[in-house]
């Protein structure tokens, strides 16, 4: 049975990616927003990007923060690791930077968006679990999440539970 999610990425250059991963039939995520949505969302201004996020995040038992190149230090993805926590969400990343987007292409890996966190005085990145798979191919790298992503959703529930 699909794990009722929230998925979290840089929509412009990860949302191919995270298609894929959400494609793979072990999560059930809230509703991607297409470019004309999230457009429509985002001129309601900060409010309405809140109201987006909580509704979608609502009913989710854990969030996973697709990593891509530039995912670590943008706004919304910070409220959206910082909400998750607060309401008691397990939480991880998978970096993404090796699976191909719609034109063939891979990217540079990002930073860990976790890195910019304190639980009390330890690092958030020390706590919450950051997945980088072993491969370079594309094809590899799915197939490892595709074989890990509900251990590793069980793993950040139980983390998020002991902290």
């Amino acid at each position: 049975m699909a794990k009722k999610v929230f998925t979290s990425f840089h929509y412009k250059p990860d949302n191919w990616r995270a298609s894929q991963i959400r494609n793979i039939g072990k999560i059930e995520g809230n509703s991607v927003a297409t470019t004309n949505k999230w457009e429509e969302v985002t001129n309601g201004g900060d409010d309405a990007i809140k109201k987006w996020i909580n509704d979608n995040m609502y009913g989710k038992s854990c969030v996973i923060v697709f990593v891509g190149e530039k995912t670590a230090g943008r706004k919304w993805i910070k409220y959206e690791i910082k909400k998750a926590w607060e309401d008691k969400r397990g939480i991880f990343g998978i970096y993404v930077h090796n699976l191909k987007d719609k034109d063939g292409n891979q990217s540079n890996k990002g930073s860990n968006p976790f890195d910019d966190f304190k639980i009390g005085d330890k690092s958030m990145s020390s706590i919450v679990k950051c997945y980088d798979p072993p491969y370079t191919t594309s094809t590899n790298v799915y197939d490892h999440i595709k074989e890990n992503i509900e251990s590793w959703i069980e793993k950040a529930i139980e983390i998020r539970n002991n902290n």
